[in-house]
């Protein structure tokens, strides 16, 4: 009844892991995959290795959080060795019992981005390609996704280095998502995640007058952008033949539900953790069962886009 496909893999449920919490390491993906996630994503990685910002790197806000952690990462060599023990010990072949890895990476040019996905190509299901981070590194991140033609450069270069899907992750920080999705679309890519958080945004500690991010400013998620980023889904939507997979404070089953309407076929759940533990998949997919069952729907599939037919 939850089963769902994306991208050609079958998949247990629609809900996966977001990139960048809990997907630092295998041990804690693996947590998320035995806590009822039918797929994580890795936090993103880069060619080489990066501290990313000092702390403090997160603060939470009144309907979420704004994290400025600079996309540190430990370089694809290190990071090898956490993907291939993604799921081993948990149900086996990532590829055959219903659940799925896909790999966060960015770069500042095609190159590195091609780099990158050869060598991780074997060890993963589906690659995202982070190019929509508000608190990136000079070249990087949402300076690549405001730009169309840079955003079919990367999703076109990375689609002729690999057989594996392709997924785009993309900024609201745009004045058309639209015209940035039909360029990743164009490029090559097999679906696209929407959205990446928003901002920048920050928050000052009113005792030292100071800003509390170290790097002062950072991106926004949590239950408050879940409307804007419905929003993007329902418009993309309409603009794209390819999955989009829904982020952005998703809480409950009926935040699940809503995305599906409005278009997504899958979702991501990533600050909601911080609240309330990885238990929040069995949450969900219970709850979501219930509804189903309830209901006139027989499948995930038919509840795709239903806000716009209706």
């Amino acid at each position: 009844m939850l089963k769902t496909k994306l991208c050609g893999h079958r998949l247990n449920n629609p809900l996966l892991l977001a990139a960048g919490v809990m997907g630092s390491n295998a041990s804690s993906m693996n947590w998320i995959l035995e806590s009822g996630a039918a797929g994580v994503v890795t936090k993103s990685f880069s060619k080489e290795a990066n501290k990313g910002y000092n702390n403090p790197t997160t603060v939470e806000v009144t309907g979420g959080i704004i994290n400025a952690i600079g996309l540190s990462s430990p370089g694809v060599e290190s990071f090898k060795e956490e993907l291939k023990k993604i799921n081993k010990d948990v149900n086996g072949n990532t590829k055959n019992n219903g659940k799925i890895a896909i790999a966060s990476i960015y770069g500042s040019n095609p190159e590195e981005f091609s780099f990158v996905s050869s060598e991780i190509e074997d060890l993963v299901d589906m690659i995202e390609l982070n190019i929509s981070c508000p608190h990136a590194m000079k070249g990087c991140g949402a300076a690549i996704g405001q730009d169309p033609n840079l955003t079919y450069k990367i999703v076109s270069k990375v689609k002729n280095s690999v057989k594996i899907p392709i997924i785009a992750k993309l900024t609201p920080n745009v004045t058309d998502i639209g015209e940035i999705a039909i360029s990743a679309e164009n490029g090559g890519a097999d679906a696209l995640t929407l959205i990446n958080s928003l901002g920048p945004g920050m928050k000052i500690d009113i005792t030292t007058g100071r800003p509390i991010l170290h790097n002062k400013f950072g991106g926004m998620s949590g239950p408050a952008i879940k409307p804007i980023a419905l929003k993007h889904v329902y418009n993309v939507y309409e603009s794209v033949n390819i999955p989009i997979i829904g982020v952005g404070g998703i809480r409950n089953y009926a935040d699940v539900i809503e995305f599906l309407y409005a278009g997504s076929s899958a979702v991501q759940i990533g600050t909601s953790i911080l609240y309330d533990g990885p238990s929040i998949f069995n949450k969900i997919n219970n709850d979501l069962g219930d509804f189903i069952k309830s209901s006139d729907f027989s499948s995930i599939k038919e509840m795709i886009g239903i806000a716009h037919r209706n």
